[in-house]
């Protein structure tokens, strides 16, 4: 009798997993479940979440989003909690000079709060196209050292360089070019970051949060 058991339960167990999974595609779903409207999605406040967990690169194509979260994933791999060996800060691994210059002066704060980094970033995005236009209207899709310029390219190496320097590289043509303290120069930026849409972006003189 328990021999016969031992055989015949694993059976009944598959039996019953598979009647489920060859249920009739037309149950009803609850109403309570049903969902009718949009509703607001927090950003995740655990730091385990960025610390654990492997971050893969988003695909989103050449759009402004797309743009916004690859150089989010080179600078930090979209961690916005993060500090790197050289004090930059969150997602998108600001300076505290340059998140002075926008009126954030709380870097502990800014640090803990996901919804300040994301403003600071369109901020500051929108301060270097107002320093950059005259350039962006020059440079847009002319070659310069060895590179194709493009308005994409010109924002991301202003966001790892500054986009003073940024007007120097473009105005001597490549020769002046800089370097971060882990190698990478305007130039790579410009290659890595050509051809995603920001127009989106409006340039604004002074832009502050």
């Amino acid at each position: 009798m328990r021999k016969w058991m031992r055989f015949t339960s694993p059976l009944i167990v598959i039996f019953g997993l598979l009647s489920m999974a060859f249920m009739p595609s037309n149950v009803k779903v609850p109403e309570s479940l049903v969902v009718k409207e949009p509703f607001e999605v927090h950003f995740p406040q655990d730091r385990s979440v960025f610390d654990e967990t492997p971050v893969a690169t988003p695909f989103l194509g050449r759009t402004y989003l797309g743009f916004k979260e690859a150089l989010a994933f080179k600078e930090s791999q979209g961690n916005y909690f993060i500090t790197n060996g050289l004090g930059y800060l969150g997602k998108y691994q600001f300076g505290a000079g340059t998140l002075q210059l926008m009126g954030v002066h709380d870097t502990i704060n800014f640090l803990n709060n996901p919804a300040l980094q994301e403003k600071a970033f369109q901020t500051n995005i929108a301060r270097n196209k107002w320093i950059l236009r005259r350039d962006i209207e020059k440079f847009d899709r002319k070659w310069v050292g060895g590179v194709e310029v493009t308005e994409s390219g010109m924002l991301a190496a202003a966001h790892l360089a500054g986009p003073g320097n940024v007007k120097k590289y473009l105005r001597s043509y490549g020769r002046y070019d800089v370097k971060d303290a882990y190698g990478t120069d305007i130039a790579a930026y410009i290659r890595k970051f050509s051809g995603y849409d920001v127009s989106v972006v409006v340039p604004k003189r002074n832009a502050k949060i």
